[in-house]
């Protein structure tokens, strides 16, 4: 009976063994077929903008130095020694107009002046007695020629011989000379005034240019003379830089002054040129600006030319702008004095493009644009441009206002593809304030 035992152990195993299969036979019964799901068509994320029809400031954007609109510089006019300087007269120091900047030694121009006017005096008295000698000369010439007269009637009567007729032709003939010697002088009085007048203007002017005075309100630069320095004639002193009036060169592509002017009236400008006229018809709005770094100082400019040659290798053409009284708007902390050398920008804003179709540059993609069509799917449209401007493009043909213009860049971009549409906020905003011209 002991040796049966072991049988009866593996017996023991065999009802679980039969009830996990019967479950499992219960689960397949009572599982479901998988579902069958159809594919959907996929569809892409973008954003978009609409296209907008703007009045479009055109802007043209350039950079140049900052340059005085006068450059004095000071020649001395005549030879002396330095004796007097302005305390102030240093490189950088401004003077007012009319200071006197420094003194050359005037004793021996005074002098010449001096014997200039003694001179003319001289001749206004020798004028006088040649009139006195005059009416002597020509009460002798009567008395000679009334006795040459009464000689001759005695010879003719033969009272009076031939040689007392030729010592009275001869009286009268000296007579005459001497009234023809005095009337050349007196002739010759008023040239000699005018040659006089002239040493002594001569003299003025030159003991007036040993004073040099400032012809406006100028700043130093180029300081080359001290205190008793001997100067030359045509020798340069110093020089000076107008501070009422800077201008600025700058340089500008060719395409951007382009934009400026499309849409103007076509007529001929060479009177306008000609007559000083060139600004009211351009009529473009300029702009100073300086980076200081964390602020940007500006200042209203005004348009004075266009430079008279293009740099064949940036093909940039320079436009000089002006500012008045730069020293006058001078703000602590904001806005500096606009000193020589300064590199700036300059901004140019043209006449406004009314009713243009303005999209964001980036959308622009070798001449075609992606649009999201009525049914938010992808068209390739072609489009023609009229000029760029920062972050935005002028459409001329190809678009029309309204319609929805892809801004994300789609990889790869099929036509007809399903899009899911997003109006981009920060992009149509920076379209607006570029249209207005903002920078």
């Amino acid at each position: 009976m002991l040796d049966n035992h072991p049988h009866w152990r593996k017996l023991l195993i065999l009802p679980p063994i039969a009830l996990g299969l019967l479950v499992l036979m219960l689960m397949a019964s009572n599982r479901q077929p998988p579902l069958k799901v159809e594919p959907g068509e996929p569809t892409q994320l973008v954003r978009i903008v609409e296209a907008r029809q703007l009045d479009m400031i055109p802007v043209a954007e350039g950079y140049g130095a900052v340059q005085p609109a006068r450059v004095w510089s000071a020649v001395a006019q005549v030879a002396g020694r330095i004796v007097d300087i302005h305390p102030r007269l240093r490189d950088g120091e401004i003077i007012s107009e009319g200071s006197l900047l420094l003194q050359i030694d005037p004793a021996d121009y005074q002098l010449n002046l001096a014997q200039a006017e003694a001179e003319l005096a001289e001749l206004e008295v020798e004028a006088s007695n040649a009139k006195a000698s005059l009416s002597i000369e020509e009460r002798s010439l009567g008395i000679a020629q009334r006795e040459f007269q009464r000689i001759s009637k005695l010879a003719k009567k033969g009272t009076a011989s031939q040689s007392a007729v030729d010592d009275a032709e001869r009286n009268l003939l000296s007579s005459r000379n001497a009234v023809q010697n005095v009337n050349n002088s007196l002739a010759l009085i008023p040239t000699k005034r005018k040659v006089l007048e002239a040493k002594r203007t001569q003299a003025q002017r030159d003991l007036d240019n040993t004073s040099l005075l400032a012809p406006f309100n100028l700043r130093v630069s180029n300081m080359s003379v001290e205190n008793d320095q001997y100067v030359s004639k045509g020798e340069t002193l110093l020089a000076g830089d107008a501070v009422d009036r800077i201008e600025v060169i700058a340089r500008f592509p060719m395409s951007s002054l382009r934009r400026l002017f499309i849409g103007h009236e076509r007529r001929d400008i060479s009177a306008d040129i000609l007559n000083g006229n060139l600004a009211d018809f351009v009529a473009l709005q300029p702009q100073v600006r300086l980076d200081l770094g964390t602020t940007i100082a500006e200042w209203e400019a005004e348009f004075v030319r266009f430079s008279d040659n293009v740099d064949p290798e940036t093909r940039t053409m320079g436009v000089v702008v002006a500012v008045d009284r730069p020293f006058e708007k001078i703000e602590p902390g904001i806005r500096p004095p606009l000193s020589k050398g300064m590199f700036v920008q300059v901004l140019l804003q043209g006449k406004p493009q009314p009713e243009r179709i303005v999209i964001p540059r980036s959308a622009v993609r070798d001449g075609i644009v992606y649009l999201a069509d009525g049914e938010n799917r992808l068209r390739r449209q072609p489009v023609e441009l009229l000029f760029s401007q920062g972050e935005i493009s002028v459409v001329a043909s190809g678009i029309t206002a309204g319609q929805k213009v892809v801004v994300s860049d789609l990889v790869p971009a099929v036509s007809g593809m399903q899009l899911e549409t997003k109006v981009d906020q920060e992009i149509a905003a920076a379209i607006l304030a570029t249209a207005k011209g903002e920078q």
